[in-house]
């Protein structure tokens, strides 16, 4: 066997091995088999671990979640969430909510648009308020807990790089008395669709929003808060 097709046994191994745990492919796959094969092993691990490992939210509410961010970034790829979210027991009301609160994370430069530019004619205008009226409508009734509903546009909120309404539902979990570490899983799933740098960003926001006292954390989140030198280079430097 030459050299060449020993290579290309591999690439076909490592396709086949992907496509065996996930049930499907796309293209990053194929090219990361043929010319990365540690990138997509340490992609793969990371995939695994944020997405495919059981960790504490519930199936069906991991999927709604990810429905959520899929509509609010436009990812037409990962359909299989679909799929997913269906079979876990997710329900055509709860579909039809997760495209609607995408629909209203992505409204949110109409409120901020109010607050600058027509400020002097409706100096009453509060647009936090504005903001959680609407949101408070769209949960009457709703399929999903107050909790889900927070964390899911707070990680929509995360893609969009709209970090005051960001900052909003992470006070909101705290005020529903969200665990913090399922509040960490659900901003997790919007890493890979809404960009490790926005979610880099998005911890920041809430560190700062820890340090500010509006919120108590737990001890492990307190430890976190108090931990100085998270700045990264720029502050080193």
């Amino acid at each position: 066997m030459t050299s060449d097709s020993a290579d290309l046994a591999a690439i076909r191994e490592r396709l086949e091995a992907v496509k065996a745990k996930r049930g499907y492919l796309l293209p990053h796959h194929g090219l990361l088999s043929v010319a990365a094969p540690e990138v997509l092993a340490g992609y793969d691990a990371a995939y695994t671990a944020i997405t495919l490992s059981e960790r504490r939210l519930p199936e069906v509410d991991k999927e709604f979640i990810w429905l959520v961010v899929l509509v609010a970034t436009e990812e037409a790829v990962a359909t299989h969430h679909i799929k997913k979210y269906f079979d876990a027991g997710g329900t055509v009301e709860g579909f039809d909510l997760a495209v609607q609160l995408a629909g209203y994370a992505r409204s949110a430069p109409c409120f901020r648009f109010v607050e600058t530019d027509w400020a002097k004619h409706v100096p009453h205008y509060s647009p936090e308020a504005a903001y959680r009226q609407g949101f408070d409508r769209l949960l009457v009734d709703a399929p999903v807990s107050r909790q889900m509903a927070e964390i899911s546009m707070a990680a929509a909120h995360q893609c969009r790089r709209s970090w005051r309404e960001l900052e909003w539902h992470l006070a909101g979990c705290y005020r529903e008395g969200m665990d913090e570490f399922e509040m960490a899983e659900g901003l997790s799933y919007a890493m890979f669709p809404g960009s490790i740098p926005n979610f880099v960003k998005a911890c920041g926001v809430w560190l700062n929003l820890l340090r500010s006292g509006k919120v108590t954390p737990s001890p492990a989140f307190k430890l976190w808060a108090e931990t100085e030198g998270q700045g990264g280079f720029d502050e080193v430097s």
